[in-house]
């Protein structure tokens, strides 16, 4: 079993229910857990088509036998497959595979088509053996309680004939379950469902799961596990996330496209699907549809919080719930309820959005008790607790937490305002173009910083392994840095839009394959020489941070050895995204170099601070009255 940190999607797609026609041993118990067999183990194999095969592992299953088995059940070509779990290739063992654990049949880019349809297990008698309940909780966190108790009611009124009701807003697949008094309890959203994803109900389909989503470094079926991941993270429901969890459910109400068109079939069947499981809180409306200023300033800030640790990219007015808190003493007050947190945790930094971020109350210092809860976090933990609970949770992923957290207690700690740390995080732009984050800038000098620390005094390269190329897309101009040294004044260019970090790799074309590790090698003097090559990130000593008026940097592309193909047509998420995923890329540090890079991000912090508290004291300096605020 090999470590792969750019695998392709892992997390819990949909489809039809059913038991693998090769399983052995059957489920019992209320809750469908408990097994005949210590050494049994149910999984939930998925196919990047959106159909899903559960079946139970025994002692004795490999790989091989996964996929025979999943041929014969969905009459699925295996071909030139690769079976995955989270960041990890399945070689052939499949000890490390925990219960109920989903994985991912992918085909190569040769043998795939958009065209396949998500079929039905062979077999009449399937459905009948498969003795797992209609709602089944992926997971044993002790904050699912809440969770059990409303599948317990969803069961109970499913069983009693009431049916849930689609969502008819949004781009994806959400239905509403319903109590026995027909009252919403749950909104379900199954991941194959989301925009673009094969299932998708409302016409957003083309992609397979894995591919680029809505945003470029969140994949198609990968935002049902953020929604579990934002609430785990809510601790003591701080930020006031509604119970969210993973589960395979069964109802007939589900979608499922036949073939490329997303043709819907006439007859509605039972159908499994893996899907977020959320509260339903009712509400009076959402922000979009209130004045802001209403809002408590402890909502707005512990929501920050929450969104500048997990690097939100979609808070927008419409997933903050207002609900009216009309009781005695409390006429006029309300409160804020965060959903829909599919698109937070991305792969790699990107442009966040903060609806929040010019709202008076954003601009308000912190409290001490939202101090001393920032102070208590620790990135650390959270990242154990997450692989723990959600182990296909990417690594990447796990890297933009670690980072933002790190970011949120150093900036806290120092006085800035939640306003002032989402402006460091979110990018600008200027004459059309869009110029990186000051947190980018900073990420951007760290890699510099520890590229010259991994090259020995003689130019020899410590570990070849940490690879950062350039995009090769964005040629056709021209930048130039002046990195400035005591003695003299040195000016390099920029040369078809190519840069290097720590080695110098030409953009291959798609297919192409690599060229020799030794070939592409460049030392620290060879760049000292070169006026064609420009370290990416000047020192922050010349940067203007706070004003961002820095150049507009190229974008980092795939590593040249994860884009070229090879004989086991095994895809890495290189591939699989954009080339121009952002201007800094975590996945492709190994774990010494992570740890000094995360080091050096610390060290630079502190200037970056400065220069952001001297500019918002410049911006205070120069409102007159009678000017709006720029909040």
């Amino acid at each position: 079993m090999s470590r792969n940190l750019d695998s392709p999607v892992q997390t819990q797609m949909a489809v039809a229910a059913f038991k693998s026609p090769l399983g052995s041993g059957d489920y019992h118990g209320s809750n469908g857990l408990e097994r005949k067999s210590s050494f049994s183990r149910r999984v939930f194999v998925q196919t990047e088509t959106g159909c899903v095969l559960g079946m139970e592992l025994n002692r004795s299953d490999n790989v091989n036998t996964v996929k025979k088995r999943l041929q014969l059940a969905l009459n699925f070509p295996i071909e030139d497959s690769s079976l995955t779990f989270g960041d990890m290739v399945l070689e052939n063992d499949l000890s490390a595979i925990r219960n109920d654990s989903p994985l991912l049949l992918t085909r190569n880019l040769m043998h795939r088509s958009s065209s396949t349809p998500c079929l039905s297990p062979t077999g009449k008698d399937n459905q009948q053996r498969d003795q797992s309940g209609p709602i089944e909780i992926l997971g044993h966190s002790i904050r699912f309680s809440k969770i059990k108790q409303l599948v317990k009611e969803t069961i109970k009124a499913i069983k009693n004939g009431v049916d849930p009701i689609p969502a008819q807003g949004g781009l994806g697949g959400a239905y509403y379950f319903k109590n026995v008094r027909g009252d919403s309890v749950a909104i379900v959203k199954p991941t194959d469902e989301e925009p673009f994803a094969p299932n998708n109900p409302k016409g957003f389909v083309g992609k397979a799961l894995g591919q680029p989503g809505l945003k470029r470094s969140v994949r198609v079926g990968e935002t049902g596990f953020r929604e579990v991941v934002a609430y785990l993270l809510d601790y003591d429901n701080f930020a006031n996330v509604p119970p969210t969890a993973l589960v395979k459910i069964t109802h007939s109400i589900f979608n499922i496209n036949d073939g490329v068109n997303a043709n819907r079939p006439q007859t509605k069947k039972l159908v499994s699907k893996i899907a977020s499981f959320q509260q339903y809180i009712p509400h009076d409306f959402d922000a979009s549809d209130h004045g802001t200023s209403s809002f408590p300033v402890s909502s707005v800030h512990r929501i920050g919080i929450l969104d500048i640790r997990i690097f939100n990219t979609d808070r927008h007015a419409g997933n903050l719930l207002v609900r009216k808190l009309d009781d005695v003493g409390r006429f006029g007050q309300v409160e804020l309820i965060p959903i829909d947190h599919g698109l937070c945790l991305p792969e790699s930094l990107e442009d966040p959005y903060f609806e929040w971020i010019h709202w008076p109350q954003a601009s308000i210092p912190f409290s001490d008790d939202e101090l001393e809860y920032i102070s208590n976090l620790d990135p650390t933990r959270d990242s154990e607790m997450l692989r723990s609970e959600l182990p296909m949770i990417r690594e990447a992923c796990l890297r933009v937490l670690h980072l933002c957290t790190i970011f949120l207690k150093e900036a806290a700690a120092y006085g800035l305002c939640l306003a002032e740390i989402g402006e460091m995080m979110s990018r600008e732009f200027r004459n059309g173009e869009e110029e990186p984050s000051e947190l980018e800038v900073i990420c951007m000098e760290a890699r510099r910083l520890i590229t010259e620390e991994i090259f020995s005094p003689r130019g020899e390269v410590v570990d070849d392994g940490f690879l950062f190329d350039i995009d090769c897309e964005d040629s056709g101009y021209e930048l130039t840095h002046k990195l400035v040294s005591e003695d003299s004044a040195t000016t390099f260019h920029f040369g078809n839009g190519h840069a290097l970090l720590s080695r110098l790799d030409e953009c291959p074309e798609e297919g192409e394959e690599s060229e020799g590790d030794e070939e592409n090698l460049v030392s620290p003097p060879t760049l000292a020489k070169s006026q064609s090559i420009s370290k990416l990130s000047m020192s922050l000593k010349y940067t203007s941070l706070g004003e961002k008026k820095q150049p507009k940097f190229p974008k980092f592309a795939a590593s040249k050895s994860d884009n070229a193909t090879n004989s086991s047509s095994r895809r890495s998420a290189n591939v699989q995204l954009p080339a121009s995923a952002g201007y800094v890329k975590l996945a492709d540090m190994k774990d010494y170099e992570w740890a000094l890079f995360v080091e050096k991000v610390q060290e630079l912090l502190h200037p970056a601070f400065a220069k952001r508290k001297s500019i918002t004291l410049g911006q205070k300096q120069r409102q007159r009255l009678g000017t709006s605020c720029q909040f």
